[in-house]
């Protein structure tokens, strides 16, 4: 299995839109998303950003053997005490889920980003809760803290790739 990691160019942004679709559809478990009268859920609210914000925001593609398998939206946080990046989205196809494809592109994220981090769930999705203390809790050694947000209740992880021995210069 060829595992690919790339930066997404405004050029193929439709591409992302339209993934979004799979993602949103898998909340529809967690959160009351409805599609409109044409089958589509609602467009990502500031999608646009991540290719006109600068150096601030960023997305990424995975693939599988040259096949498209999942992305992730990174936020660069400045001067948040929550951390310097947030990990907004994160999406597997499910046909690559628990395959290590998660893991490995998690893991590759944050060689790329060094510093301290912020990955946030909806508090009904125990699977993703427990996909994110997994991965992170490799990638770190158990080194995480975990809080919740006081109004909706959701969990963040929070820690440093700073400490861990597996960041790659």
């Amino acid at each position: 299995m060829e595992l690919g990691i790339e930066l997404v160019p405004k050029e193929q942004k439709q591409m992302i839109s339209r993934l979004m679709q799979f993602y949103f559809y898998d909340f529809t478990r967690y959160l009351e998303l409805q599609v409109d009268r044409e089958g589509l859920f609602p467009s990502y609210p500031g999608l646009e950003a991540y290719w006109n914000s600068g150096k601030n925001k960023f997305v990424y593609l995975f693939t599988v053997d040259g096949n498209v398998a999942g992305f992730a939206l990174i936020d660069r946080l400045l001067r948040d005490p929550e951390g310097e990046f947030y990990m907004t989205e994160f999406f597997v196809m499910q046909r690559y889920r628990r395959s290590g494809v998660g893991t490995w592109a998690a893991h590759r994220l944050f060689d790329m980003f060094p510093g301290s981090w912020k990955v946030s769930q909806i508090r009904a999705n125990t699977p993703a809760r427990d996909f994110w203390h997994r991965v992170i809790g490799a990638y770190t050694g158990g080194e995480f803290q975990e809080r919740f947000n006081s109004r909706q209740g959701n969990p963040s992880q929070y820690f440093s790739t700073l400490n861990s021995n597996r960041v790659k210069k």
